[in-house]
């Protein structure tokens, strides 16, 4: 409807020496996809909206949430963005016990009034007889899952997921694809997607940003911007 605020809003501008990223999109989409090539700065935009870098300039909107505003000199340190993150590896603390490491996520939203519950997160990610092992006897899908509980109990504006499937094979893909399924509809937690895989991104998202060397080239859903 016209004159409300879109949930994301990014508009991003940073130089280097051998490569330019300026880009802007918004989006309302449950899932949202960042597409492209290797390369195109998909993971730079994804690290820019957890606050991991800094733009030379730009403005990220979250949730109605200014996160970043060059202009208006804010910048939110990560810590305080409540953006959860999931990356290819997973990145779990080998010392820590997978419950240990799932309710690390909770450091992030100590004065947050609503958090997801934990028995709901372990319940829809089926991960509860994983609860006392340590990340070294997980499987890779086993890793993925106790790494999209972590991010969920930091109580997330958004979700952002940088290629976590690319190191599963087929089966535990279509595994994780339908717990990400879940997550975005049970849990009604926004996410931003990267992959440059074609068939993650016409069974997840309903919004497709293609992005290709440092620049949108393409905004829409799947059938529109991959073609039938």
């Amino acid at each position: 409807m016209k004159g409300l605020k879109p949930l994301l809003s990014v508009r991003t501008l940073q130089k280097r020496p051998d490569f330019t990223l300026d880009v802007a999109f918004e989006s309302d989409s449950a899932l949202t996809a960042l597409f492209g090539p290797s390369g195109s700065g998909k993971s730079t935009i994804l690290n820019m909206i957890a606050g991991i870098l800094r733009p030379d300039s730009g403005r990220i909107v979250v949730a109605g949430n200014v996160l970043t505003d060059t202009d208006a000199r804010i910048f939110i340190p990560p810590h305080k963005r409540r953006v959860g993150f999931v990356f290819q590896d997973a990145q779990l603390f080998p010392h820590l016990t997978v419950q240990q490491n799932i309710k690390f996520g909770q450091w992030f939203n100590r004065s947050e009034k609503h958090t997801l519950p934990l028995d709901a997160i372990v319940d829809v990610l089926g991960i509860g007889a994983l609860l006392k092992r340590r990340p070294a006897t997980l499987s890779g899908g086993e890793r993925h899952r106790v790494a999209l509980a972590r991010a969920l109990m930091s109580s997330p504006r958004i979700l952002l997921m940088d290629e976590p499937l690319a190191a599963l094979d087929d089966a535990r893909r279509s595994e994780i694809m339908g717990l990400i399924e879940r997550i975005r509809d049970e849990f009604a937690v926004p996410i931003v997607y990267v992959t440059h895989r074609v068939d993650e991104v016409r069974r997840l998202a309903s919004r497709v940003i293609r992005i290709n060397a440092g620049h949108v080239v393409a905004v829409g859903d799947a059938a529109d911007v991959l073609g039938p």
